[in-house]
């Protein structure tokens, strides 16, 4: 009777689990570029009462009895699917259509010069919540302070060539944009000097701060959240494979942001199974409990 306890026991855990994720889910249903969980169980130990054996002249065989010792949580699994898109119309408000991570990441900048004390590796974070704004240096940053990582040239096939930078809009320009290359550009002001590591001011007078970059990787569920909406790389997400949008990446798409991906029905029938299955390993222990009572009482 105690092994049903146990048993039990693990199956209250193991469904607390599972609300718990439930609960978070819900609790960011709201969250830009917010990605769902799930819960999967599996069995535990088995405990065997008797070994099968194999047929033999005058017997027909048997198969193994095996008592089952509860459930475990076997994984906790990153869902990676898109979010639905909102239109806000801010022009620094960004959203990734496809594949690719917005890279960010805390560095030294340089003004006038790009691509000095750009962060690189294990410092370098991922996002797709694209809800941009600019410090008071003019730096493209996220709503934590993180500097958005761009690249100077386009690299829409990830080759790796292309320095990272960061993205700076001087004091004075106009008209910023956001085009679906992900080129970061604007009127800039008078007297403004493009560094030389940027694209050329074009002939209709617009100056390119730098591409937003994105990376990809082998195993995008292997990524660890971390806060903020920002993920690291993991050994088992692999590294990652750094470009600019358009190409095997996705487009950049302006004034427009991706949401959540968590789906409210489903995670709210999740919710009842997960109180339907505590209660169900409740009862088993109120059960089990009152058979060790009425034992007891036989001695009376």
């Amino acid at each position: 009777m105690m092994r049903s306890m146990f048993t039990a026991s693990s199956g209250l855990k193991a469904h607390q689990i599972l609300l718990d994720v439930t609960a978070n889910n819900l609790a960011n249903v709201n969250t830009i570029g917010y990605k769902g969980s799930r819960a999967a169980f599996q069995d535990s130990l088995t405990q065997i009462q008797g070994v099968g054996a194999a047929s033999s002249p005058g017997f027909g065989g048997s198969n193994s009895k095996q008592v089952g010792l509860g459930v475990t949580v076997g994984s906790i699994a990153n869902q990676m699917g898109a979010g639905s898109f909102q239109v806000t119309g801010s022009t620094l408000d960004v959203a990734i259509q496809g594949d690719g991570w917005i890279r960010v990441g805390n560095g030294t900048p340089t003004s006038g010069n790009p691509t000095a004390g750009a962060p690189a590796g294990a410092s370098i974070n991922y996002t797709r919540s694209g809800n941009f704004t600019t410090n008071d240096k003019g730096y493209l940053i996220t709503t934590d302070g993180f500097y958005v990582m761009g690249k100077v040239a386009t690299d829409t096939a990830g080759t790796g060539g292309v320095a990272d930078c960061y993205i700076e809009i001087p004091q004075g320009a106009t008209d910023v944009a956001i085009a679906p290359d992900g080129a970061v550009s604007f009127i800039p002001p008078a007297g403004y000097t493009q560094p030389a590591a940027l694209p050329a001011i074009g002939a209709d007078g617009r100056a390119i701060a730098g591409y937003l970059s994105v990376s990809t990787f082998s195993n995008t569920p292997g990524l660890q959240r971390i806060t903020n909406n920002r993920w690291s790389a993991t050994a088992q997400s692999g590294t990652e494979q750094a470009g600019t949008p358009g190409g095997q990446y996705g487009q950049a798409i302006a004034g427009v942001l991706e949401m959540s991906n968590v789906d409210m029905a489903s995670e709210f029938t999740t919710m009842i199974s997960a109180q339907r299955g505590f209660q169900a390993n409740s009862r088993v222990i109120s059960t089990t409990d009152q058979m060790l009572q009425d034992l007891v009482s036989l001695v009376r």
